[in-house]
């Protein structure tokens, strides 16, 4: 780490590609503010014994108290990049004929509303050079929809984050900081299962490679992690 290091807040770090991603940043110098759900995460806990730069919190964003009192402990921190990664999912064949109510709720506040609502809460700690990026994914993508595939739901709920990402910046017409939405291609997750062509290592270096590139240049861009654009 060295003094002009810059600091990031990745939320949703507790495993996976939020994990992997603050290691990333970790190993290329970045002081890092790491968030899981619960009390505690063993990865994470691991992750801040090897790299004295990580800062664990604690965070759910679906309950706005946690949200609001994570912001008031970070107020003095000024940011150089918001990572917001979350993501929940359903039974893969389940469609709008036969998804209960409560999962379609479910997915939709935790992979939509949630993260752009904790964009808005935290927008105010991210300096004018920095980055606002938020996690989507390539099956968020309405012009690729032309096959069966399964997760309908996920797919809706992806898309509607993109959607609301992109109100946002119509919103902030002026805001000269840079504009993310990632998708990290098909990785070997608990939610890609392992037969995707990805590690989250390779993954989450060419994401934290996006980021890198991209800081400083202002606008909003569906990216993936090698720094194609995916249709919207």
């Amino acid at each position: 780490m060295t003094p002009d290091s810059k600091n990031a807040l990745v939320v949703g770090a507790s495993r996976g590609l939020g994990l992997g991603l603050a290691a990333r940043l970790l190993e290329r110098g970045w002081r890092v503010t790491a968030t899981g759900r619960g009390a505690g995460s063993d990865g994470l806990r691991a992750l801040a014994g090897r790299h004295g730069g990580l800062t664990p919190e604690t965070v759910d964003i679906d309950d706005p108290a946690a949200v609001a009192a994570l912001h008031d402990r970070l107020a003095g921190t000024p940011l150089d990049l918001l990572f917001v990664n979350a993501g929940v999912t359903h039974d893969r064949w389940e469609t709008v004929a036969d998804v209960s109510t409560e999962t379609f709720q479910r997915v939709m506040l935790t992979n939509a509303l949630s993260p752009v609502r904790f964009v808005e809460a935290f927008a105010d700690l991210v300096v004018p050079s920095g980055t606002l990026a938020v996690m989507s994914s390539g099956q968020g993508s309405i012009t690729n929809n032309t096959r069966v595939t399964g997760w309908e739901i996920y797919r809706a709920s992806k898309a509607a984050l993109n959607q609301l990402m992109r109100s946002w910046a119509a919103r902030h017409p002026d805001d000269p900081r840079t504009l993310l939405l990632v998708a990290p291609g098909w990785v070997r997750t608990d939610l890609g299962g392992p037969d995707a062509g990805l590690s989250v290592e390779e993954s989450t270096a060419g994401v934290a490679d996006v980021l890198e590139a991209q800081a400083g240049r202002g606008g909003l861009q569906f990216l993936d992690h090698r720094g194609a654009t995916v249709p919207w």
